[in-house]
C-alpha cells in the first residue's frame, strides 16, 4: 500500500488587507474598521490526499491560490482553519525563496545546507559537487544581489535538493534558467520521485507540468475546481 505523504482537510487561509497603509499597528488593532480592513479569502475549503511517489501539478489563474496552497503545505503560511498532516517536513523552492543578497552564491549554498541540518563535514564533502551543478563558474563568488533570476534559481535548486527531500514543493522555480539547466533540474526531480519522493508543483508553463506531473489540481478563487489526471485537468482548464 502507498504511504500517505500529505493530507489536507478543509484548508482555509485568510489575509487581512488595510486600505490605509499609514495607520499604526495600534490603530489597526483597536479600531480596524477605521483603516478599511478587508479580509481576502485566499484558500476556501481545499481538501486532498497525496501519496508517496505522486507528482501533482497545480493550475489556475493569477490569484487563484496556487502559491498560497504550497506555502500553507510548507508551513510558511498559517492556516485560518482546517487540518494539514505531512509525513515529512516539506521543502519549498520558489523564485522568491529567502536568500542573503549580500552573501555570495557559495556562502548561500553553505548556509542553506547547514540550515537543512547537514553537518559542516557533510557540507564540505558535497560543496564542490553542488557548486558544479549550478554551472555559475566564477560568479559563484559574487554577491547574490548581482544575480539574474535564472542564476538565483540555480542556487535555490541545489540547496533545496542537497538532502533528497521526501516532499518537494516547487513554485515556479524551474521556469527560470536556460534549457540545459531546466533539463538537469528535471532529471534530478525525476530521481527524487523515483525514490518514493512526493512532488507538488506550480508552474504557468502547462508543458512543464505535463513533463513532471501525473496528477493535476485546478484552483479558482481559492477553491478546488478539479482533481484528476494531469492531461484531463489541463484540457478542462484550457477550455475554460
Amino acid at each position: 500500500m502507498q504511504r500517505l505523504a500529505i493530507k489536507a482537510n478543509e484548508l482555509h487561509v485568510d489575509f487581512e488587507v488595510f486600505s490605509d497603509r499609514r495607520a499604526s499597528l495600534k490603530t489597526r488593532l483597536i479600531d480596524r474598521g477605521v483603516v478599511g480592513r478587508q479580509v481576502v479569502r485566499a484558500l476556501r475549503g481545499i481538501s486532498f490526499d497525496v501519496y508517496e511517489g505522486e507528482s501533482v501539478g497545480v493550475v489556475g489563474l493569477n490569484g487563484s491560490g496556487k502559491s498560497t496552497l504550497l506555502a500553507a503545505v510548507a508551513g510558511v503560511l498559517p492556516l485560518t482553519r482546517g487540518e494539514l498532516l505531512v509525513s515529512e517536513e516539506p521543502r519549498l523552492m520558489g523564485v522568491g525563496a529567502a536568500l542573503l543578497g549580500e552573501a555570495s552564491g557559495l556562502r548561500n549554498i553553505r548556509l542553506g545546507c547547514l540550515a537543512l541540518g547537514m553537518t559542516k563535514q557533510e557540507v564540505d564533502e558535497q560543496l564542490d559537487e553542488l557548486v558544479d551543478f549550478t554551472e555559475l563558474g566564477d560568479a559563484i563568488h559574487r554577491p547574490l544581489k548581482t544575480y539574474s533570476s535564472g542564476m538565483r534559481a540555480r542556487v535555490q535548486f541545489v540547496v533545496a535538493t542537497a538532502i533528497e527531500p521526501r516532499i518537494l514543493l516547487i513554485d515556479e522555480a524551474l521556469g527560470v534558467g536556460d534549457k540545459d539547466f531546466r533539463q538537469k533540474s528535471q532529471q534530478k526531480v525525476e530521481e527524487i520521485i523515483r525514490s518514493a519522493g512526493t512532488l507538488m508543483m506550480v508552474n504557468h508553463s502547462l508543458a512543464e507540468l505535463r513533463n513532471f506531473c501525473q496528477r493535476g489540481i485546478w484552483l479558482a478563487d481559492g477553491q478546488m475546481v478539479m482533481d484528476g489526471p494531469i492531461d484531463e485537468v489541463i484540457e478542462a482548464y484550457e477550455k475554460s
